[in-house]
């Protein structure tokens, strides 16, 4: 009989499953201990590290009793013991996941072929094809259908009541928007907004962190990909594209390629092959440093609000504006990298590439759901339209790429186009968290010492903890900063600052755990060592570029020399800068 050991020996129990001993951690359940076994239990509800509800019953499994008997367990929910002897397999287990995946089936919509989570992102249709189930006859619930969101849409038809959505929104983004219901008329049980409410009248930010866990398409990303079509088969448009630092470093996995993987310049090649020029937003995100920066350091040296708070995540804007309306004040006005992009791409670029800003068309490639909704806000526009006109998520523009034969994994890469296609390293960190104060530092740091203090890699903002806090001295001042690594970590954060005892000068808040290297739009994996592993990659492509300070690239100098002459001036504010909003009254 083979052991299979998984932890510290002496902190291990030891139980059988399938004829294979195991040693587990204590704290275990059957289904984790599994896992360390290498044997795969199906499940549709289970989310590692966060509370297991069971809901689904597909992780049934059988375990002896004292007496000889076997009873089953839910093996997600139940604690894995010493000399336990459990069985994944048998009739008994088989006879019953069935049963409870027919039940859930019986009542799904059968449009697979149009479903927006087909092409294997359906972990539902996954354990399906594993058991060969395919009921002849559906009794589809007529539940509400939900575009109230402009990030995401819920079609509660297609609920399965795993309790994904409840359990992430509950547990680790902390807003608590969804509650499990069960229909007093027909018994259903299934995920619904709290008292029965439309997604639009509540306080929901957007993250998307509940359409990431969804096993079916119950919620999905608002699906623009259709309208990018129309865009660029239009021969009176221009399609200006644009793509955000985390896209960089996870798209390939939609390809087939590792975790992690920099496509930079394979993206660029894809977007020139769909027609318009190719850009990225690690320019803007330079830029953004130089306007935010700017502003801090005003802040600091003539008595500014403080601490002052980073304001490029769309999520976290709409959490301060629903839920701290009386602390705006501490927001960075600087619009986020996406939206100052934009705005250039409507007033700046037009007399560059000599196209009039009413025939282009600004197509934005985001990690997050929320940017859909930031780029509708009245204050992302000008006198020529729209910052951005159409937001499509990583998992969208894979789809796009693929409707036009498009394979990322093996194009022949290509360079930006000129004009705001550069970016520097400490660009390319702003899609993890503690990124954006690790790119602000080596730029506000080197000015305020006027380059005595030429530190790079900042590490003290790294990793994954929820709140990561450091101290610098510099010019005999103790600037203190903090990283809130996920919404979830903010409120103790922001009751300080509420009741004026917060130490902090600066601080930086992304709603997405992990920041947009796990955003709602990214790839479909929560799990934290793939995440760190992006993380990792992304700081690789850091070190490799050639530039590591966003105050150091070229053709942001340029674009201060030519066009907005200063940071924080008259036309930065009215082109980058933008003003918040009190929401506190709108949920209903």
């Amino acid at each position: 009989m083979k052991e299979i050991y998984g932890g510290l020996i002496d902190e291990n129990i030891r139980l059988t499953i399938d004829d294979q001993v195991v040693l587990c951690p204590r704290e275990s359940s059957i289904l984790e201990a599994a896992k360390i076994a290498g044997i795969e239990i199906p499940t549709l509800c289970y989310l590692k590290g966060l509370t297991a509800t069971g809901a689904c019953g597909v992780c049934i499994v059988e375990v002896e009793k004292d007496d000889g008997t076997t009873e089953l367990k839910r093996s997600c929910r139940c604690r894995a013991k010493d000399g336990m002897v459990v069985y994944t397999n048998t009739p008994k287990v088989q006879k019953y996941r069935e049963q409870k995946v027919k039940e859930l089936l019986s009542k799904h919509p059968n449009d697979c072929l149009t479903c927006d989570k087909t092409g294997g992102n359906c972990h539902f249709q996954e354990v399906t094809h594993l058991f060969g189930i395919n009921p002849e006859v559906r009794k589809v619930p007529q539940r509400p259908f939900d575009d109230t969101c402009k990030a995401f849409t819920r079609d509660m038809s297609k609920c399965i009541a795993c309790g994904r959505c409840v359990t992430v929104c509950n547990e680790v983004q902390k807003i608590k928007i969804y509650e499990m219901y069960t229909d007093p008329k027909t018994g259903d049980k299934y995920q619904r907004v709290k008292n029965g409410r439309m997604l639009g009248d509540t306080d929901c930010i957007n993250c998307g962190q509940c359409v990431k866990v969804c096993p079916v398409a119950a919620l999905t990303e608002r699906d623009a990909v259709k309208d990018a079509l129309k865009a660029i088969d239009d021969p009176d448009v221009t399609v200006v594209w644009s793509m955000a630092p985390a896209v960089q470093n996870t798209l390939g996995e939609e390809f087939g390629l590792p975790t992690g993987t920099d496509v930079t310049n394979k993206i660029a090649a894809a977007m020139k092959a769909l027609g318009g020029y190719a850009y990225t937003t690690d320019f803007s995100a330079d830029l953004t440093i130089m306007e935010e920066g700017t502003e801090f350091i005003g802040r600091v040296t003539n008595g500014g609000v403080l601490p002052m708070m980073t304001s490029c995540c769309p999520g976290w804007i709409r959490y301060m504006e629903y839920n701290y309306p009386d602390q705006l004040d501490h927001l960075s006005s600087c619009k986020s990298p996406q939206q100052m992009f934009g705005a250039l791409v409507k007033n700046y670029l037009p007399d560059r590439i000599n196209v009039p800003a009413k025939k282009i068309c600004h197509i934005s490639i985001m990690p997050c759901t929320a940017k859909k909704f930031e780029s509708s806000r009245k204050e992302m526009e000008s006198e020529n339209g729209r910052d951005v006109d159409i937001v499509l998520t990583t998992r969208e523009v894979a789809k796009l790429f693929k409707l036009r034969n498009i394979d990322l994994a093996n194009i022949e890469e290509q360079e930006f186009d000129k004009f705001m296609g550069e970016g520097t390293g400490a660009a390319r960190i702003f899609g993890t968290t503690g990124g954006v104060m690790e790119a602000a530092l080596r730029t506000v740091v080197w000015i305020l010492t006027k380059g005595k203090v030429d530190t790079i890699d900042y590490v003290a903002a790294r990793g994954y903890k929820g709140v990561k806090e450091a101290t610098l001295n510099v010019n005999g001042m103790d600037v203190k900063v903090a990283i809130v690594n996920g919404i979830g970590n903010v409120k103790p954060v922001m009751d300080d600052v509420r009741a004026g005892k917060s130490p902090y000068h600066f601080i930086e808040v992304m709603a997405c755990p992990g920041g947009c290297l796990n955003g709602g739009g990214a790839p479909l994996t929560s799990e934290p060592s793939l995440i760190g592993v992006r993380m990792d990659k992304m700081y690789g492509s850091d070190k490799d570029n050639k530039i590591r300070r966003s105050h150091e690239n070229e053709e942001v100098k340029l674009l201060y020399s030519d066009y907005l002459k200063e940071p924080c001036g008259h036309v930065s504010h009215h082109l980058l800068h933008t003003t918040y909003t009190d929401r506190s009254k709108d949920v209903k």
